[in-house]
C-alpha cells in the first residue's frame, strides 16, 4: 500500500517538481496537488492523503494559518517547504512547534531538485507518515511557539574531562530544544547531529540560544568545545570531537562521504566520542527515522560511556532509538521529559 501525499504549493513548477520526485518512488504517490489552502481544504476530504507537503508562502491563507488549523480540527502529518531564508527558517520552526514533523528547503535555481533533493524530500515523507499515529490536535491554549524557559536543574558538574553528545532526526528539533532549555550553565561542552538540511541549521542553533541558559552555535572547524555551550553540526557537514591532552576538547567538520545517506551522520559524531572521550562521554539518541547513531552509541558504550536512548513514547518517529535499544547500546531507555535530568544526575554522581 501506497503513501498518499498532497501536494500543496502555489507555484505550478514547485507542484510538477515533486510530483515527479514523489510518483518515482516505490512506496508513495500524488494523488493530488493544490495550488492554495482553500482548494487543498476540500481535496482533503475528497482524498483522503496520508500525508501533506505544505508551502509556507500562499496566496488567500498563508500554510502556517492553514497548519494550525488544519492540527486543531484533523491532525495529520505535515512536510513544510520553506524558503532559505531567515524569515522563511523562522516560520519552518514555528511550524515544528506547532505540529508539523519536519520541513525541507525549497528547491531554487541555486539548490536544484537533484537526486540528493529528491533523497531528502522522500526521506522526510517517510519519516512524516511513521509518525502519523503520534499527531495530536493542537492546544489553542498553548503558546504555539513554545518559547518557554524552564527553571534550570542547577547542580554542580563533578569532571572536566565530561562531554555530551546527542544525535537525531525526524522529531529532533523540539526534542533538543525540550532537552537544552533545562540543561544548567555549568554543563559540560554539548555536540550535536541534527539531520536538518544546510542553511537552517545556524538558524535553528540561533533559536535555540535565545531559549537556553547555555551558549548555542553552529559548530566551526577547529574551535574548541567549551564547557557552557552547545555546537549544533552544520547541514551538509560530518562533526567530529578530538581530545587535545591538557587542552580539552575541539571540533573537526568534513564533508567526506555521507554515512548511512546522512551528512551530518549521528553515528560519525558517537564513533568520534567514543575514541576521543571514551567513559567520560554522556551519549544521547533521540527521536528520528532509520538507524543512524546505533552503532555509534554502541561504540560508546563499549568505552565506557553513559549511554540514553529516548523511549518509543515520547518519540515523534522511534526508528533510531528502536535500533540502538535492540543491539544493546542504551544503558537507559527514558522518556525525553527525563532525558536532560538523567544527564545532570549522572554528572553529578546521582545515577
Amino acid at each position: 500500500m501506497k503513501i498518499k501525499v498532497l501536494v500543496i504549493d502555489d507555484s505550478a513548477l514547485i507542484r510538477n517538481i515533486l510530483k515527479e520526485i514523489i510518483n518515482e518512488q516505490s512506496d508513495m504517490m500524488v494523488v493530488g496537488a493544490a495550488p492554495d489552502p482553500l482548494v487543498a481544504r476540500e481535496m482533503i476530504r475528497s482524498l483522503n492523503p496520508d500525508v501533506l507537503t505544505l508551502d509556507i508562502e500562499m496566496p488567500n491563507m498563508n500554510g502556517l494559518s492553514f497548519l494550525r488549523r488544519l492540527m486543531r480540527v484533523r491532525p495529520m502529518p505535515v512536510v513544510m517547504l520553506s524558503s532559505h531564508t531567515q524569515e522563511g527558517s523562522d516560520v519552518a520552526f514555528r511550524a515544528l512547534a506547532m505540529g508539523a514533523v519536519d520541513f525541507v528547503g525549497k528547491p531554487t535555481a541555486a539548490t536544484g531538485a537533484d537526486d540528493d533533493y529528491a533523497q531528502l524530500i522522500v526521506e522526510k515523507i517517510r519519516g512524516a507518515y511513521a509518525a502519523r499515529e503520534k499527531i495530536e490536535p493542537l492546544d489553542i491554549n498553548r503558546a504555539v511557539d513554545a518559547d518557554e524557559v524552564l527553571p534550570s536543574l542547577g547542580g554542580g558538574i563533578q569532571s572536566s574531562d565530561s562531554l555530551i553528545v546527542m544525535g537525531a532526526s525526524t522529531g529532533g528539533a523540539e526534542a533538543l530544544k525540550d532537552i537544552l532549555v533545562t540543561m544548567p550553565e555549568d554543563s559540560p561542552p554539548i555536540l550535536i547531529a541534527q539531520h536538518m538540511p544546510a542553511t537552517f541549521t545556524k538558524l535553528f542553533a540561533k533559536r535555540l540560544d535565545g531559549l537556553c541558559r547555555i551558549t548555542v552555535k553552529e559548530a566551526e572547524d577547529e574551535e574548541p568545545a567549551l564547557p557552557g555551550t552547545a555546537y549544533v553540526a552544520p547541514g551538509g557537514f560530518h562533526l567530529r570531537v578530538e581530545r587535545y591532552p591538557g587542552r580539552g576538547y575541539g571540533i573537526k567538520l568534513g564533508a567526506d562521504a555521507q554515512v548511512n545517506l546522512h551528512r551530518p551522520s549521528v553515528d560519525v559524531l558517537f564513533q568520534s566520542a567514543a575514541e576521543a572521550a571514551g567513559a567520560h562521554a554522556i551519549g544521547v539518541i533521540l527521536t528520528g527515522m532509520g538507524k543512524d547513531g546505533a552503532q555509534g552509541l554502541l561504540a560508546m558504550k563499549q568505552q565506557g560511556a553513559f549511554t540514553i536512548a529516548q523511549d518509543e513514547a515520547s518519540c515523534i518517529v522511534f526508528g533510531m532509538p528502536r535500533e540502538a535499544i535492540e543491539i544493546g547500546a542504551a544503558d537507559l531507555v527514558a522518556p525525553l521529559s527525563q532525558i536532560a535530568r538523567k544527564v545532570v544526575n549522572h554528572l553529578n554522581g546521582q545515577d
